[in-house]
């Protein structure tokens, strides 16, 4: 897709998408018989995410320029579907998915709910956003969704015929099953609809080829992480827990089920270590150790540890995350920490031959 520019607005370029507006064709430029150009925005829906910002940046490079918007036609909506789907790699399968891919693929894990797994997957791609990385979470907890409210996004995710374009928030991309069933109904599904669910969350949507792909895994060892050891079979595991031994035994299913189905299994990741009182003292009300001890138990490496902060909850459900909220409190520095030494770890280097996208 492309346009003949007229101006230097065509090199303006669009956050959703991280495409100029001259690739995606969301110009049309025009000069009247007095001279003064005319611009039209054209964008695949009127209520475009990044509408206000792309006619802020117009009026600031084209002052003087007659500025309207209008809606694509099918036509163009369907061409710019065709462009989106040809950059996603081979036959049309996200780029990340193929051998030699830049993407590192984290599945946050755990043995059991209630560990705060959500919380930490979305500060923590919060903070690897704010590194620098471009990121996306897959919220892929179909039962039990909460990424959406705890992400904060404006905006449902974008359907261009069978590409979903995620929502973006805080500089990260968002995929959830909570888009698109009202939040008060449950998912009844049987195995085979959750897999291909699952599956399509993933190879359907536009993530582009990010740094990192987060996956807010479901807890337990069950279906969702047979299907993601087939759909990504690069995927790295990280496991969250809380310092009770009571968790850190359950967590430890979560991390053999993964070494079973032959994933990388990279870290350890516990939460609600102590609490801070006002005077300084630390409480450590889930009592402590857990983490470190499954750690060893496991033969890898105990990543972070991250202090229960009343902001960290609070941020979740009104949708402001507490990298956002509060980006010095003491649990959101321990987050960019965490982000710092997950990013210097490197990828995993195994790669399961046998499994492959068909």
């Amino acid at each position: 897709m492309s346009s003949s520019p007229i101006s230097p607005l065509s090199d303006i370029r669009d956050p959703q998408l991280l495409r100029t507006l001259g690739e995606l064709s969301f110009l049309e430029e025009s000069v009247n018989a007095d001279s003064l150009l005319r611009v039209t925005l054209v964008l695949p829906v009127l209520n475009w995410p990044q509408r206000e910002y792309l006619e802020a940046e117009i009026a600031r490079l084209a002052p003087d320029a007659t500025l309207s918007v209008r809606v694509m036609s099918e036509e163009e909506r369907f061409a710019l579907r065709n462009y989106l789907r040809g950059g996603m790699g081979g036959d049309a399968k996200p780029a990340f998915l193929e051998r030699g891919s830049k993407t590192r693929v984290l599945g946050i894990s755990s043995g059991k709910g209630g560990v705060g797994k959500s919380s930490v997957t979305i500060n923590l791609a919060i903070a690897l956003a704010q590194a620098g990385f471009a990121v996306g979470v897959l919220d892929a907890d179909v039962y039990g969704f909460s990424l959406p409210k705890m992400l904060g996004a404006a905006t449902d995710p974008i359907i261009l015929g069978d590409l979903v374009i995620p929502t973006l928030a805080h500089g990260v991309r968002c995929i959830s099953m909570g888009y698109f069933v009202p939040d008060d109904q449950p998912v009844i599904w049987r195995g085979p609809m959750l897999h291909k669910a699952i599956e399509q969350l993933v190879t359907e949507a536009w993530w582009d080829e990010p740094d990192f792909l987060l996956i807010d895994m479901p807890p337990g060892t069950g279906d969702v992480a047979l299907t993601l050891s087939e759909v990504v079979p690069r995927i790295e595991m990280y496991v969250v827990t809380t310092p009770q031994p009571a968790a850190q035994r359950v967590a430890q299913r979560s991390a053999y089920a993964a070494k079973k189905l032959k994933l990388s299994v990279r870290g350890v990741i516990e939460n609600m270590s102590w609490f801070m009182g006002d005077d300084g003292t630390r409480y450590e009300l889930f009592g402590a150790g857990g983490g470190a001890t499954l750690a060893s138990e496991l033969g890898i490496t105990l990543l972070g540890q991250i202090p229960l902060e009343p902001a960290l909850r609070a941020g979740g459900d009104v949708g402001t995350p507490l990298m956002v909220s509060s980006p010095t409190s003491p649990a959101a520095r321990a987050i960019t920490a965490l982000a710092a030494r997950i990013a210097a770890q490197g990828p995993a280097r195994v790669y399961r031959q046998e499994l492959t996208i068909r």
